[in-house]
C-alpha cells in the first residue's frame, strides 16, 4: 500500500495545475514569458495591420511552446503574470500601445522603412530561444 502512494502523489502533483501555480515558475521566467507573449502579440498585431497577414501564427507558436513546457497558455499567462490580470485587458492595452506606437511612425508604409518587423521578429525569435533553453 504505501509503495503506490507515490505514484499517486506525483499523479496528483501533476494534475493540480500548472507549474507556475506550484511555485516552480521563478520571477526570471514568468517576466521572460510576459516579454514573449508581448513579442508575439506584437508581431502578430503587425503582420495582421501592414502585412494584412491574420494568422495569428506567432502566438500560436508560443502556444505551443509553453503547453509543452509548462502547461500554460498565452491567455493564462496574460490572466495571472501580467499586472492587468485579465488577458481581456492585456490585449486590449496591448493592441493600443501597437497602434500608438505604429502611429508614432507614420503609419505601416514608415514602419516598413524603419525595418519595424525585423525588430519584432528578431525580439520574438530572441525570447523563443530563451525559453527554449530555460531548464
Amino acid at each position: 500500500m504505501r509503495r503506490s502512494a507515490l505514484p499517486t502523489a506525483l499523479l496528483l502533483c501533476l494534475l493540480t495545475g500548472p507549474a507556475y501555480a506550484q511555485g516552480l515558475i521563478d520571477e526570471h521566467t514568468e517576466r521572460l514569458l510576459v516579454e514573449a507573449v508581448t513579442a508575439a502579440v506584437e508581431l502578430d498585431l503587425y503582420n495582421a495591420r501592414c502585412r494584412s497577414e491574420v494568422s495569428g501564427r506567432r502566438t500560436e507558436n508560443l502556444n505551443k511552446t509553453l503547453a509543452s513546457r509548462f502547461r500554460l497558455t498565452v491567455i493564462r499567462v496574460q490572466d495571472d503574470m501580467f499586472p492587468e490580470r485579465s488577458y481581456r485587458r492585456v490585449q486590449e492595452r496591448l493592441q493600443q500601445d501597437f497602434l500608438d506606437r505604429l502611429r508614432e511612425v507614420g503609419g505601416c508604409r514608415e514602419a516598413k522603412q524603419a525595418g519595424m518587423q525585423e525588430e519584432l521578429n528578431d525580439r520574438y525569435q530572441r525570447l523563443m530561444q530563451e525559453i527554449r533553453a530555460l531548464p
